[in-house]
This record gives structure tokens, C-alpha cells and sequence, in this order.
């Protein structure tokens, strides 16, 4: 099971430079899918085109980038959990996230932008540091989320950081995690691709240890991984009922990975954020 999957490796290699379609597994290939199902078609011509590109790049190669590599902690990327680069339709997706934005977060208490809650995945999910507001990763990555919102209407989120897409949460009242049932489940559905010891292999990330998501990463907590796995597991295949994905996630999050200390995870207060304008002169 390529849970928490690598997409397609077609995906990868296909060009979306200015003016070219999008080449999409995501992308209704029956040709019914929901409207706005797998993002906008085209790039905008010029730098911001470039800049979108480059934030794609990023998702879809978030541990190795040189850009974003020294702000990850870990063998995840982006679109480890937001499959096939957030254009999954219900995994985790990008499309038409940043009409919720700016929404409140409980978990910060305070209004978020969508910059802030892309930075803050750096720390947890990907047990690294947040990147400063307004640098070239942080820009890139939230031009290519936005643009993935092409054409929708805004609707800010006033309860929490949520889009249109998010995973819909499991009711956790009708169920008993079993770590027990959960590690036969993973060995028949899971360890193939992530390993038997977790660690991950060349079909499949890490689900726990070092390089994986750290404790106070949304998918640390059972409840969140089994709601995830309900909809993205197996990859292309999603068929476990609730109570599987509840056994498979109290046995995956049952495991040691790293421990989050905010402290550890911000850049130091004059590294947190930059003016990114080359000039204080010329046009408006």
C-alpha cells in the first residue's frame, strides 16, 4: 500500500510550462469528474507562470529541492500527503484551498494565512524549520497553491484552516483501535511499500522513525491518519472501511517518531520573514 504515497512518476516528468495542459493522473481521465476536479489547465504566461512552476516543483520534490531542502527534517515532501502534487481530488487537496484563506486555526489561535499554514507543514509534518514569510520557497509554494484555486469563489473559513476538499473526519465514537488488528493489517496491505520495519523503500515513504512526521504533525493523532487513509489508501484503490483505517493508524502512530518542541522548529526571530522587493524606487 503506497500510503502517504508517491504519485505516479509520470506525474514528475510532465511539462506545464506556459500555455501547455496540465498532464494529470488526477485529472478525470473518464471524463466525469467534479468541476475544477484536477486544478486549472493552463499557467499564466510570464514570471508568475515561472514562479508557479517553480512552487510545483517544490510539492512534488519538497525533501531534495535546494530551495526547500534546508528547512526539511525529514523524507516526506509535500506531496507525500497531498497526493499527486495537491490535485488529488480528496487526499489531502489543494484545489480551491486558498478560498478559505485568511481562516482562523484553533491550534495557533489566531487568523493564518495560507503562507502561514504551508511554513507551519515545514515544522511538523516535516519535522524541519519554517521557512521565512515572504522567501522564495514560501512565495513559490503558495503561488502554486493558490493557482490551483483558479476561477473559485472565496469563502473564508471562520471555524478552521479548512478548504473545500478537506478530508471529511471518521465519527471516532463508534470505534476501538486495535494496534493489534492494525499491525496484521499493515503487514497485509501496507508493508510492501513502506516496509515491515516502517522505515519506508523506493515504493513508499517512511510511516514512522526519524524520517517521518513528527508528534505534532495533524497526522500523529489517530483519528486524522485514519481519515486520511480512508480516502487516499491504498493508492489509486482506496478500500479500507473505518475501522481498518482506525486499527492501521493506532498501529502506525503506536510507533517512536520524532518529538515536536516549537522552539526547536523556528528559525530565529530575525529569520522568520523578509521584504522581497529588489528596489525601494520605480513602479507602483
Amino acid at each position: 500500500m503506497r500510503w502517504l504515497g508517491w504519485m505516479c512518476v509520470a506525474m514528475m516528468v510532465v511539462s506545464i510550462a506556459s500555455g501547455d495542459e496540465v498532464g494529470d493522473r488526477s485529472a478525470n481521465p473518464s471524463g466525469d469528474a467534479p468541476e475544477h476536479a484536477s486544478g486549472p489547465r493552463q499557467l499564466p504566461p510570464g514570471e508568475l507562470g515561472r514562479v508557479i512552476e517553480l512552487g510545483r516543483e517544490i510539492v512534488f520534490n519538497t525533501s531534495e529541492h535546494p530551495l526547500s531542502k534546508p528547512y526539511v527534517g525529514n523524507a516526506l515532501n509535500c506531496t507525500s500527503c497531498h497526493l499527486d502534487g495537491g490535485q488529488h481530488p480528496t487526499a489531502a487537496s489543494f484545489l480551491g484551498i486558498a478560498t478559505a484563506y485568511p481562516a482562523w486555526s484553533p491550534r495557533e489561535q489566531r487568523v493564518v494565512t495560507l503562507q502561514d499554514r504551508s511554513l507551519n507543514c515545514f515544522m511538523r509534518s516535516q519535522n524541519g524549520t519554517r521557512p521565512p514569510l515572504g522567501s522564495e520557497v514560501s512565495v513559490a509554494i503558495t503561488a502554486y497553491i493558490t493557482w490551483l484555486s483558479t476561477d473559485q469563489p472565496i469563502r473564508q473559513n471562520p471555524n478552521k484552516p479548512l478548504g473545500p476538499r478537506h478530508v471529511p473526519a471518521l465519527d471516532a465514537h463508534e470505534q476501538q483501535p486495535s494496534v493489534s488488528r492494525g499491525a496484521v493489517l499493515y503487514a497485509d496491505h501496507c508493508a510492501s511499500c513502506h516496509a515491515d520495519n516502517g522505515l519506508g523503500s523506493d515504493d513508499g515513504p517512511p510511516v514512522w522513525g526519524d524520517d517521518s512526521y513528527n508528534d505534532g504533525a495533524g497526522l500523529s493523532r489517530v483519528p486524522k491518519l485514519a481519515a486520511w487513509l480512508k480516502v487516499a489508501m491504498p493508492l489509486d484503490d482506496p478500500y479500507l472501511s473505518a475501522a481498518e483505517s482506525f486499527d492501521i493508524a493506532a498501529f502506525v502512530n503506536s510507533h517512536r517518531r520524532p518529538h515536536f518542541e516549537l522552539s526547536k522548529h523556528l528559525p530565529a526571530a530575525d529569520a522568520r520573514g523578509e521584504y522581497n522587493g529588489v528596489s525601494d524606487e520605480g513602479h507602483h
